[in-house]
């Protein structure tokens, strides 16, 4: 029983990354569509309500399986010393938890400048953000990875 709700949450995370991956893609899809006049940095466009949306639910989804993952993967208390003296997996364990929060941070701050891009009342003149929603999109695949990994690597630990 134990094992299906693994193998249930780790397809949930797959699902929620992914599903947030190809909405920040579409969502920078959408962006294009938009009017854009380019003078050498600066870029003029109309926002895109449409990319607004879709990388408004990405950085959402993203949010939720970060969420999941942490929550089911359970959290190891413990100080630099007992890291030390640790098993591998444990380190293993932790440094995928390391790079989940990275990626989190990372990804979130490019879906959410993409999607603030496209907000109504952002129909001005300004830096180019290009390609900040895909980016942020295909990190989201790369943190159920990494999520996934912590997942596995953390209940190998309890066993």
């Amino acid at each position: 029983m134990g094992k299906m709700i693994g193998i249930f949450a780790c397809f949930l995370i797959v699902a929620l990354d992914v599903t947030a991956g190809i909405l920040g893609i579409k969502a920078e899809a959408a962006q294009n569509q938009e009017k854009h006049m380019r003078v050498w940095l600066f870029e003029c466009n109309e926002p895109s309500h449409h990319a607004f949306v879709l990388g408004l639910f990405a950085a959402i989804l993203l949010g939720i399986a970060h969420v999941v993952a942490n929550l089911i993967g359970g959290w190891c208390n413990f100080s630099r010393d007992e890291l030390h003296k640790a098993p591998p997996s444990k380190k293993l364990s932790m440094a995928c938890l390391l790079f989940t929060w990275i990626i989190l941070a990372v990804a979130m701050s490019m879906l959410v400048i993409g999607t603030k891009s496209n907000h109504k009342s952002r129909a001005s003149c300004g830096f180019t953000h290009h390609h900040f929603l895909s980016t942020g999109g295909i990190l989201c695949m790369v943190h159920s990875l990494f999520a996934v990994a912590y997942y596995v690597t953390s209940t190998l630990m309890l066993h």
